[in-house]
């Protein structure tokens, strides 16, 4: 007795494992990766050329508040002074007015002298710093200088009118009182001593005490420092270009090119509906990957890999069919159902082919049936020889006269069984497909019935080959009886929505899916399944099946079925074929 493990589950991965997974999926967008840094380098390149002439000239002004006492440290510059409205003044077109006269710039060239200018402040500080780019070290330099000077010269003159218009206020309110007090003294002289005169002599107190507050007013406006800032650091004429040179200028675009091209093939990841990894197979099927088939460069890989010069395509094979022995799934009843999306089935052919003969290895009486009855050809492919008349072949009734099998409900099975010869792996039988008028009613009859149920016998699996499952509804028809199902597909001509209603639909019709089976392009079909469609390969799911075979009498389906001598010949049988033959899926 064979001790079987549970059955394989997909394998939960943990975060750091889904990353990994995902930069690899990243990678295989090799193109646009290419194409972002490409795109970087250029920007590189021309922010390199268009930096290489390119002079900045710096120049630092420290802003105060005009003051009759600077070290009075109660009086705050931050609060007497709008750092952000000093700005904006020095960016303002009066400025670079006076800076054009001084520099003798016509007005033609007043725009590009404003555009050159750039004013900020640092944090935490009263400064302003004035920063000049030009084409000319020494004209940035010279004209740093005179933006500077053009703004401290407008903020003096702009004091200096605040404080005149304030003084001229004070002396106007001075003026009238002044003369009032005139008056009163002259009057004064001529009041006769009592209550009056020293009435007058109170109200001369109060005049003067109002003159000498005006006084003091216009005292101290006149004695104010009216110094508006002063050049901590000005410009000098810079030695080096700003730009950062062609080599750094490369470096940053390329890491910028190669940020753009990550970002877009991880949007082309997001919205691409392949599955670009096993575990989006396996997240969508809900089963393992049970192997990825190597790709072969000689022309589509042959049908029966056994004696192959390049062994590394049969291995694949029997380590897919013992991770199926080893199942408990499949273990239990050993019916196995092989089909492919959608699209051709040369590869799903290949695998129920190589898996038999890798069952038969084992010591396996292995039974290949192809439920492909739209397009059979399986008997012309393979080495196969005419086998003895099966069980299955009889009716319940028993025989009919003579040995011959009784009308049946269709024309297939028929009862002819071929056996496959494998080489050094030994032989298997197969039950061809043939061509029929109903492929539903074929399927499902009891002798297909009883054709499926051989793998009941000890020690016996059965391997059935359907059509892609979602090209025609014949593997569906199949599945209650063969449970086990494993999906052959190429994951880039495949979708997830069309892998997860392959599950769906397996599931409803009381199947499982046991996993699945990777495999590359086919040679001539690079592109996936817009290249087989637009050539035509298989016309399995682009073209529509070919008309069934006219129904034969049934005295041929009685001479059909009847056992061969030993000396006779049926054609497509493969009794013809002695040796092993390597077959090519590209000739399917």
């Amino acid at each position: 007795m064979i001790e079987t493990n549970r059955p394989a589950a997909v394998p939960a991965e943990d975060e750091p494992d889904l990353l990994r997974d995902q930069f690899r999926q990243l990678l295989r967008y090799r193109r646009l990766i290419g194409v972002g840094i490409g795109i970087g380098l250029l920007g590189g390149v021309y922010l390199g050329i268009s930096t290489a002439d390119t002079y900045v000239a710096t120049a630092d002004v420290v802003l105060r508040t005009p003051t009759d006492d600077p070290f009075n440290p109660s009086i705050a510059p931050d609060k007497a002074i709008n750092i952000g409205s000093e700005r904006q003044v020095a960016l303002s077109s009066s400025i670079a007015g006076e800076a054009a006269k001084k520099l003798g710039v016509k007005d033609s060239g007043f725009a590009a002298l404003r555009s050159g200018l750039q004013v900020t402040n640092p944090p935490q500080t009263m400064v302003l710093r004035f920063t000049y780019t030009s084409g000319s070290p020494t004209e940035a330099a010279k004209r740093a200088n005179a933006m500077t000077e053009a703004y401290l010269l407008k903020r003096r003159d702009a004091l200096d009118v605040t404080r005149d218009a304030m003084v001229k206020s004070y002396k106007d309110q001075r003026d009238p009182v002044a003369k009032q007090l005139d008056d009163l003294v002259k009057q004064i002289a001529q009041i006769p001593a009592g209550s009056a005169r020293d009435a007058a002599y109170s109200s001369r107190t109060d005049l003067q005490s109002k003159v000498g507050q005006l006084n003091g007013n216009i005292a101290k406006l006149d004695a104010l420092d009216m110094t508006p800032g002063r050049v901590t650091s000005a410009a000098t004429v810079p030695t080096q270009p700003d730009g950062p040179g062609i080599v750094m200028s490369l470096a940053l675009g390329a890491a910028v090119g190669l940020a753009l091209g990550l970002l877009a093939a991880w949007v082309r990841l997001v919205f691409d509906p392949a599955p670009r990894s096993d575990g989006d197979v396996s997240r969508a099927l809900r089963a393992p990957v049970l192997g990825n088939l190597p790709r072969d460069k000689t022309g589509g890989g042959p049908l029966l890999a056994a004696g192959e010069a390049d062994p590394r395509l049969a291995e694949e094979y029997r380590s897919v069919a013992f991770r199926l022995a080893y199942d408990s799934r499949f273990a239990d009843r050993r019916r196995l159902l092989v089909v492919a999306p959608r699209g051709s089935s040369e590869t799903a052919a290949a695998v129920a082919v190589n898996l038999a003969a890798s069952f038969a290895e084992t010591g396996k009486d292995v039974l290949l049936i192809e439920a492909d009855l739209r397009t059979p050809l399986l008997a012309s492919q393979l080495p196969t020889d005419a086998g003895g008349r099966p069980r299955w072949s009889q009716m319940p009734g028993g025989p009919a006269q003579g040995g011959h099998p009784g009308p049946t409900e269709s024309d297939w099975p028929d009862g002819r069984q071929l056996v496959v010869d494998a080489g050094e792996s030994g032989a298997f039988d197969l039950i061809p497909g043939e061509r029929v008028r109903n492929v539903a009613r074929a399927l499902t009859t009891p002798r297909a019935t009883r054709l499926i149920s051989e793998a009941d016998s000890p020690n016996s699996t059965v391997v059935v080959l359907a059509p892609p499952v979602l090209s025609y509804a014949d593997a569906l028809a199949l599945v209650d009886r063969v449970d086990g199902v494993l999906v052959v597909c190429d994951p880039r001509a495949v979708h997830r929505t069309d892998l997860s209603r392959i599950r769906e639909l397996i599931s409803g019709a009381g199947g499982t899916v046991l996993g699945a089976v990777l495999h590359g392009p086919l040679p001539g079909d690079k592109r996936g399944r817009s290249t087989s469609k637009s050539k035509g390969a298989t016309p399995a799911a682009a073209t529509p099946p070919a008309a069934p075979a006219p129904a034969t009498t049934p005295a041929a389906r009685t001479e059909s079925a009847e056992p061969a001598e030993p000396d006779q010949h049926i054609p497509g049988d493969g009794s013809e074929t002695v040796a092993l033959r390597t077959v090519r899926t590209g000739q399917r």
